[in-house]
């Protein structure tokens, strides 16, 4: 796996730097079973200086074929660290050289991905490395486990190695392409046979194999007539038995067969595998035994299992190693999770995914750019959408790509399938007016937000922030104080258990489970006074005393049934949700006494009262939305004396009551809300209102600064004066 220099993984382009390398191996020692040990036999063979042919010393001396000449002994083998392995070397394959698709590929600059092109292109590629000096044969390390020995064969190749137990590669066995000479006539396999009883008698275990016998288990007996021609064959077999779905069948001409078949199976799983197809390219010999082979697979992938969904074909190369084994005419494929796919790991796979649009330019309802308003809320949006297009807005794409056994997509490992149209242009709902008048009325103080709303028709007009990068318009979650007055009233009038002019006192203490809530500076309305009235001048305990007839999620229920809070609201942030109120349904008692005059356990945004405050003035709740076409969740319309009831206590806030001194005209409605928070110094400020006149309504908080009526009320005031 190549790395660059500051460490981030180079998966599937822009180019390749460097091919992975092969697994290095240990040099080979000592068999640990059956086999060959340097200069010894544990049973019967040649003896040191003898010519070819068994006596009675020990193990393989220095015969010309064996010991120190040039196959098993002293001479070559694994090394541990020695030469440059796969990547570096001169030879064919994928690189710069003779490579395939030399120019087509990845070239420096262009693009990411698995085959966006034709191949992999200016990669330095696979070349025949150089072997380091070993020390004899060893138990192979790239058997998982070694195929068993069974009755009825005997290793092609000479006696006292078995087929399971033997290492790697002894003597190259084919004449004239690594020395090994087919079997001929029944008296030859008759001989061999009998010496190999002779000589086995100490091993005490003995298999005859006929030529073409098919009792092994691993492994793969090709009919070629060359090692070029062996290699292609059993890459076909692979490739062939992969494409039909037999993973058992293909993982067991590899090294590890248990690891192979979950791989390939797990390749299918998550890229959706609709269609495999396989086709064998060139054959590079790497050493006198080890074979490169390289092949183009095509797989028809999909971004789920439906029959409807995103589909396409992706092609891409890749090379696995094979070689024939010590002492056997089977060969096997070295097993690694990059034969499935080049720099895959074992604790990786490949995925399909559905790519969304994305968005060059999100501007406001006049063109104009979100990021040219400097609001962290705005920005935070245009960044998003760009990302990802509204639903309905452009058509996805496919990717392939390598993800993490979390699913998480490994950085610069996307290949391209099908392209997403793309949009260039996306106009939201964003008023530049109201945009403007907002972000000037929340510059009067630090910690402010504001969201307005129009209330015919849910679109937001402005969202505007003074608060760092905070955008508290939209992800505030604090308490709303009394404007959640509004909707305790609603609960009240359509369960029939009070209206607006229902004389409600209002004491200034008021108990509830041996909790008592005191009225702000020990204020109270007599018992004459109408819920309008103390509405009006926000008395607390007019309120907290109706708790026993909103229990049983009745105060909840409201919000949802009428306002559609505490539901979960796309309002085309690239298909974002989001729940902006929450009013537990299992409140009661002192609980939901409090939170019957906005303080307790529940949590609301200026996004959300000002929807209540544009619900009240139209009489049905529209979702809000950013980008028109968004589609809109819908809520039960207020009954029409309940909305006339509220907009009478909105409109005595602003005539005579806590908002009477903030200047507002008559035709204004609005409720003011002052929330103590605990730790702060000061208590959260709300207001929420409407007017009429100009389709607008409007929710202001400014955290940790005062009363409702002196901090948010005049910011609400100078927006109104200033759209």
């Amino acid at each position: 796996m190549a790395n660059d220099s500051d460490g981030e993984r180079k998966v599937y382009g822009p180019y390749y730097a460097q091919e992975p390398p092969t697994t290095q191996f240990p040099e080979f020692g000592q068999e640990q079973g059956q086999g060959y040990e340097q200069g010894q036999e544990q049973g019967q063979g040649y003896e040191q200086g003898q010519d070819p042919g068994y006596s009675q010393g020990q193990g393989y001396g220095q015969h010309q074929d064996y010991g120190q000449g040039q196959g098993q002994g002293q001479d070559q083998g694994y090394a541990p660290g020695q030469g440059p392995g796969y990547g570096e070397g001169e030879g064919q394959g994928y690189g710069q050289g003779q490579g395939q698709d030399q120019g087509q590929g990845y070239a420096p600059g262009q693009g990411q991905g698995y085959g966006q092109n034709q191949g992999y292109g200016q990669g330095q590629g696979y070349g025949p490395g150089q072997y380091g000096q070993g020390q004899g044969y060893a138990q192979d390390p790239r058997w998982n486990q070694q195929p068993p020995i069974r009755r009825g064969e005997v290793p092609v190749g000479g006696s006292g190695g078995s087929e399971g137990g033997g290492g790697h590669r002894g003597k190259p066995s084919r004449s004239g392409h690594g020395g090994r000479k087919r079997r001929s006539g029944l008296s030859k396999i008759v001989i061999a046979a009998s010496l190999a009883v002779v000589a086995g008698i100490a091993a005490g275990v003995y298999v005859i194999t006929m030529k073409g016998s098919t009792a092994h288990t691993t492994g793969y007996l090709p009919t070629g007539s060359t090692n070029q021609a062996d290699a292609q064959q059993i890459t076909r077999a692979f490739l062939q038995d992969w494409a039909s779905g037999n993973y058992k069948q293909a993982a067991s001409y590899t090294t590890n067969p248990q690891a192979a078949a979950a791989e390939l199976a797990t390749y299918a799983k998550y890229l959706n595998l609709r269609k495999l197809s396989g086709t064998v390219g060139t054959q590079t010999a790497v050493t006198s035994t080890d074979w490169s082979v390289a092949y183009q697979l095509t797989a028809t992938v999909a971004a789920s299992d439906s029959p409807t969904a995103l589909h396409g074909n992706w092609s891409y190369h890749s090379t696995l190693t094979t070689y024939q084994k010590l002492n056997s005419q089977l060969w096997y494929i070295t097993w690694s999770p990059g034969v499935i796919a080049p720099n895959l790991t074992a604790t990786e796979h490949l995925a399909a995914v559905e790519v969304a649009p994305t968005v060059v330019y999100v501007n406001d309802a006049s063109g104009n750019a979100l990021s040219s308003y400097k609001d962290p809320g705005l920005t935070n949006i245009g960044n998003l959408l760009q990302q990802k297009a509204p639903a309905g807005r452009g058509t996805p794409g496919l990717y392939v790509e390598i993800q993490t056994a979390k699913g998480k997509p490994v950085p610069n490992s996307q290949a391209v399938i099908t392209a997403p149209n793309n949009i260039a242009n996306l106009d939201t709902t964003i008023s530049a007016n109201a945009e403007k008048a907002a972000q000037a009325a929340v510059k009067e103080h630090p910690d402010s937000s504001m969201v307005v709303i129009q209330p015919s028709t849910g679109d937001i007009l402005a969202i505007a922030n003074n608060d760092g990068f905070n955008d508290f318009a939209l992800t505030a979650a604090v308490a709303p104080g009394s404007t959640m007055k509004i909707i305790t009233s609603t609960a009240l009038f359509t369960e029939g258990i009070a209206t607006a002019n229902t004389d409600v006192s209002c004491p200034p203490a008021y108990t509830v489970q041996g909790i008592t809530f005191h009225n702000d500076a020990g204020e109270s309305e007599p018992a004459s006074s109408s819920l309008t009235n103390d509405f009006a001048q926000s008395c607390n305990n007019a309120f907290d005393q109706w708790w026993p007839d909103l229990t049983n999620g009745r105060l909840a229920a409201a919000a949802k049934k009428y306002y559609g809070l505490d539901t979960t609201w796309d309002i085309g942030i690239s298909g974002l949700s989001a729940s902006y109120f929450n009013a537990p349904a299992s409140a009661s008692g002192a609980e939901l006494a409090q939170e019957a005059f906005g303080q307790g356990a529940l949590v609301a945004s200026p996004l959300a009262m000002a929807s209540v405050a544009a619900t009240v003035e139209s009489g049905m709740f529209r979702q809000p939305i950013l980008v028109t076409g968004t589609k809109q969740i819908t809520a039960t319309p207020l009954p029409a004396s309940t909305q006339a009831g509220l907009q009478q206590m909105m409109q005595a806030v602003v005539q005579y009551g806590t908002g009477a001194t903030i200047g507002f005209g008559s035709g204004v409605y609005a409720k003011t809300g002052t929330a103590d928070i605990q730790g702060q110094e000061q208590p959260n400020s709300w207001l929420v209102g409407y007017d009429p006149s100009q389709d607008v309504a409007v929710a202001c908080l400014v955290l940790n600064s005062g009363y409702g009526a002196q901090v948010a009320g005049p910011e609400v005031k100078d927006f109104l004066a200033g759209y």
